[in-house]
């Protein structure tokens, strides 16, 4: 493949190299110590890809080995492997043709000890066939670690130690004795804005306290706060209590509406406590469908789903710049999530794009965005074989291996807590995880238990979504384009078409509609304007037939001769209509006689007239011995 466009010479990271690169960059981050602040700085180059194994596990490796290998504190290696559950059976590292196959796929990354990511995309799969998964690829990346570690043993080099931006542990120790319960009172809410009216309250407590006594105060105040909120936290999960008062099961009030922009295509409105996610879907065409120019076999992407995540979302002022590699992530875990229930293109023969919109943030908008998105596809009347929803679970673990999950995690959760584990899916199963950690990993008990949560919590959560729409509407809005599908004659396709798209830019001058033509033969007429469809597929199927003996035309007048007139049966194609044929009565025969005036009164230029095939003269059907023999009879 030569990608590039124009230029020929890659530009920024395609999306797919994005999301690649947030794949390798999550394991590893969390294994890294907090208190190093050196650059570390991994760059992976894709030399060659054989697609049945895949770029990114390859890179994954090696950046797990560089770093291992290297000078650099780590506390990896860590190892990441496929496992496609195919035909009923389980499938490491699975092929090209396998993955597409398969019903669900699973990307892990894991010490030797623990699981550190995971990435799922299933066709509505059930918890064990994705627990199997993970428990496979955890014993594969058991043996990859062992030869990892062989490599370190043989190559690697000492690591260099560092000094630590440590706490001022005086600082520290005063704060908590004297304003811990202020950090309490600030963190016991459910309004993320008295939250922070509150911390910022303690800060300036604490500056007119201990300011003076400590010349590096403003140097270490924002980590203290941050590890008395941590310990707050901690405390409060360990023992059960939330800081909003919920309990661990408890999913914030829900709320959804269809139909809130009613000039789009489709509309939903999903709102969990704070945050607040509206998602909009489009419909058109095939031919809008992405068009894909990477080293990756994809060439198209009929099912587009975007995620945007404004400054204003979290109450910060600040200039949109371009998209966050979060919000492409964010935007293809949604993605991800939908596409198993998204149409075939036999049943339901359109692009389709979805923009999430974030409002309001207070944890876990990606979830957010796919029941939004899930709504505004059925308010659309995108036939989806299932509604889809998503929820958020979240982990705090003990320094004795003690550990509480809990579902639908707010911000502050997220920030102190040590996991974010995403899974979207029907009622039926799943169709998506994504997994991230701030520990060094966790075990198979951990993931159990935040699956069986985060059932629960989805079928809460679709329950809620189905009491505002409970199946896509039967129509789609007036303002989509109606598509209207049918086949004609591959070899046909160059007449339709004409030469340049001469005739295929006049019929759609003409009617206004918008023209798709497969190779196959396969055809689609999009337009609100039923009538114009009717018209369009008409003229396209009048190209596309051979003119045949005996059938009956409504014609055009095109052109007046003084021995009759041409009738365009279909574009492209006309017919001569003989004076003698003109009229039931008796009509001069001599052709000299009879002028361009006399058959200007039967019949006008322009005119829609109708017309039956007695004689069809075409060329590729005769030699021309035989046109001969027409001629003489002609003649006669």
């Amino acid at each position: 493949r030569i990608p590039g466009s124009f230029n020929r010479r890659e530009g920024k990271p395609s999306e797919r190299g994005i999301l690649n690169s947030r794949l390798i960059d999550r394991p590893m981050r969390p294994l890294f110590d907090e208190e190093l602040r050196n650059d570390v700085v991994v760059t992976c180059t894709v030399l060659a890809n054989d697609y049945d194994n895949p770029v990114e596990i390859v890179a994954s490796l090696g950046a797990s080995i560089s770093i291992a290998s290297s000078d650099v504190p780590w506390n990896g290696p860590v190892a990441t492997t496929n496992v496609a559950y195919v035909n009923g059976e389980y499938v490491v590292n699975p092929s090209a043709e396998e993955r597409a196959a398969a019903s669900c796929f699973v990307t892990i990354a894991s010490t030797f000890e623990k699981v550190v990511m995971i990435e799922t995309e299933a066709n509505e799969s059930p918890e064990s066939i994705v627990l199997e998964c993970i428990r496979i690829a955890h014993e594969t990346n058991m043996e990859i670690v062992k030869f990892i570690n062989g490599i370190v043993a043989e190559i690697g080099k000492p690591k260099f130690t560092f000094e630590k931006a440590a706490v001022n542990h005086d600082l520290l120790d005063e704060l908590c004795a004297y304003g811990m319960d202020q950090i309490e009172y600030a963190l016991d809410t459910d309004d993320k804005n008295i939250r922070e009216e509150r911390l910022t309250a303690a800060r300036r407590d604490f500056a007119e306290k201990f300011a003076e006594k400590y010349e590096d105060f403003d140097l270490h105040i924002e980590v203290c706060l941050y590890k008395m909120q941590k310990k707050v936290v901690k405390k409060w999960l360990l023992a059960g209590k939330r800081v909003d008062g919920r309990g661990m099961d408890e999913i914030r009030p829900l709320a959804a509406e269809v139909g809130v922009l009613p000039r789009v295509h489709g509309s939903g409105l999903f709102t969990r406590g704070q945050t607040q996610v509206l998602s909009i879907c489009t419909l058109n065409t095939l031919s809008a469908a992405q068009k894909l120019d990477t080293i990756y076999p994809e060439e198209t992407k009929r099912y587009i789903h975007h995620y945007n995540f404004p400054a204003f979302s979290t109450g910060e002022a600040k200039a949109a710049r371009s998209t966050s590699r979060r919000e492409i992530g964010h935007g293809a875990l949604a993605e991800k999530a939908l596409l198993p229930v998204i149409p075939s293109v036999e049943e339901f023969p359109y692009a389709i794009r979805v923009v999430s919109e974030v409002l309001s943030s207070n944890g876990s908008t990606s979830q957010g965005s796919i029941c939004g998105s899930t709504l505004a596809l059925m308010d659309a009347g995108v036939p989806i074989s299932a509604p889809v929803a998503g929820i958020s679970c979240g982990l705090i673990q003990d320094d004795d291996g003690s550990f509480t999950t809990f579902i639908d995690i707010q911000g502050v959760e997220d920030f102190h807590g040590e996991m974010d584990f995403k899974v979207a899916g029907t009622k039926k199963g799943i169709t998506a995880i994504q997994m991230d950690i701030k520990i060094a990993g966790i075990d198979r008990a951990i993931l159990e238990k935040a699956l069986s949560q985060a059932l629960a919590g989805r079928l809460h959560i679709l329950k809620i979504m189905l009491d505002t729409l409970d199946k896509p509407r039967e129509h789609l809005s007036r303002y989509a384009p109606k598509i209207v599908r049918f086949t004609i004659n591959p070899e046909k396709i160059r007449e339709v078409i004409g030469p340049g798209g001469k005739m295929i830019n006049k019929i759609i001058a003409e009617t206004g509609v918008k023209i798709d033509i497969e190779d196959d033969g396969r055809v689609y007429i999009a337009t609100p304007d039923e009538a114009a469809a009717a018209k369009a597929r008409k003229i396209i199927e009048g190209i596309a037939k051979d003119i045949e003996v005996g059938d009956v035309y409504l014609g055009k007048v095109v052109r007046i001769m003084n021995f009759g007139a041409f009738i365009e049966l279909t574009p492209g194609k006309d017919g001569m209509l003989h004076i003698s044929k003109m009229a039931k009565e008796r009509v001069e025969k001599a052709v000299i006689s009879v002028g361009k005036k006399e058959i200007q009164d039967m019949i006008d230029d322009g005119q829609d007239i109708e017309v039956k095939c007695h004689f069809c003269n075409t060329a590729y059907k005769y030699s021309v011995e035989e046109l001969k023999d027409i001629l003489k009879h002609c003649k006669r």
